[in-house]
């Protein structure tokens, strides 16, 4: 695969050893099982894919060639290019100024921006209606496109289907940038709506096999279809695709139970189920995939807490914090700051979405286990930092710092 040059604060000395020896020790990627480190009487179990993806790796590496090759120009971002604090800090302080906000609200008028600006696309995509607003104003929106090959990957699938007289069903959170991206793609094919989850998938499903007034439609789906949607002739054949960063497990789930409901409505025969239901298979991102599916084997294995680390905008971390909440405390984090003593921890709490203090986070016994995991746009320094930060609050600074001199040799 492609390296990337992305700067060199955002790598870890420790993190790529034990990376580069997972590489090494497991080239097919089917040992799932974490990394076990050591350090005094803390250990720490890190999940075995985790980090910067691809996608997010390319948009770094143009973000900053841009600002390099246009010494004097004002440079934008359409709006956040990952969702991670730190990174769109470290552009904002470049220069780099935010057109809009990550729900596409403006921040900066369309009529402030020349046309010898420079505009950089984000790794989510934008919509074709925003691609041509650029457009109007002389700026070429593709001069410096971030927008993840894995999320074009979706965009070309939904528009393949669209063709064929299907219409698309996007799996994703309604306001992510992305998902109104791939909703704008794809409208411009087909008839298009959006479900956030399975509860909503249920919802549309009522629709499909008329339990539901139709009149009711437009209310339970208010803004997550195209116009001029009719869920009477436009749910008679469909097909799923998603927003790149949901759980693999809700995504085939949907799928499964729509292709079920619409198949036995219909009545069709096994072999004509494709008339009715587009072969769309997975167009989940292969980081979100590896990703999920360490923390799946991660918690195959005894620990006390999980620490997760992300941006609390970022879905695909929020996913991660999801599976781990499931088996046992998790605390999902921005930074190693939010390790603030060995008794208080700052954290998203992903029940009533907002950020708040808990005391008496860390178990008194020792050993301690913590399961370490990050999303797709953590930088693997700020892994290490807390790693470090950790062992610090825990009694085991020393430790650790042998533990990194091992790895790093």
């Amino acid at each position: 695969m492609k390296s990337f040059d992305v700067p060199v604060h955002y790598r870890s000395p420790l993190v790529t050893a034990i990376k580069l020896k997972r590489k090494a020790d497991d080239k097919m990627k089917r040992d799932y099982t974490p990394t076990v480190l050591q350090l005094g009487s803390l250990q720490v179990l890190l999940a075995r894919h985790f980090g910067f993806c691809y996608g997010v790796e390319n948009a770094i590496e143009i973000a900053f060639r841009a600002v390099a090759e246009n010494p004097g120009k004002r440079i934008f971002l359409l709006s956040e290019m990952i969702h991670n604090p730190g990174v769109n800090a470290d552009l904002q302080a470049l220069g780099i100024k935010f057109i809009m906000d990550t729900k596409g609200n403006m921040l900066i008028e369309w009529d402030k921006l020349k046309s010898d600006d420079v505009v950089i696309i984000p790794a989510f995509g934008t919509t074709l209606e925003l691609e041509e607003k650029l457009r109007s104003i002389g700026i070429d929106p593709t001069h410096y496109e971030t927008t993840c090959p894995f999320v074009e990957k979706v965009w070309n699938r939904a528009g393949k289907i669209g063709d064929d007289g299907y219409t698309v069903v996007v799996h994703g959170k309604p306001g992510h940038e992305e998902t109104r991206a791939t909703f704008s793609h794809s409208n411009a094919h087909t008839p298009t709506i959006i479900v956030k989850d399975m509860t909503q998938a249920q919802l549309l499903g009522s629709y499909i096999n008329g339990q539901r007034p139709l009149g009711q439609f437009y209310y339970d789906f208010k803004g997550q279809y195209s116009e001029g949607f009719d869920p009477q002739k436009d749910l008679q054949r469909i097909g799923v695709v998603n927003q790149t960063t949901m759980l693999a497990s809700e995504t085939q789930a949907i799928a499964d139970y729509l292709k079920h409901l619409i198949v036995t409505h219909y009545q069709a025969a096994p072999d004509t189920a494709s008339e009715r239901f587009a072969d769309t298979r997975d167009t989940l991102c292969y980081a979100t995939n590896d990703n999920q599916t360490a923390v799946t084997g991660m918690l195959e294995q005894p620990a006390d807490i999980a620490l997760v680390i992300g941006g609390y905008n970022s879905s695909n971390t929020s996913h991660l914090a999801e599976l781990c909440d499931q088996k046992l405390p998790t605390y999902f984090i921005n930074d190693e700051h939010c390790l603030i003593s060995a008794r208080t921890v700052r954290h998203f709490d992903l029940h009533d979405h907002s950020e708040k203090e808990t005391n008496n986070f860390l178990p008194a016994h020792r050993p301690l286990r913590v399961m370490i995991t990050s999303g797709a746009s953590c930088p693997d320094a700020l892994v290490e930092r807390v790693i470090e930060r950790l062992a610090v609050i825990t009694g085991n600074e020393q430790a650790a710092t042998v533990i990194k001199e091992k790895w790093e040799i």
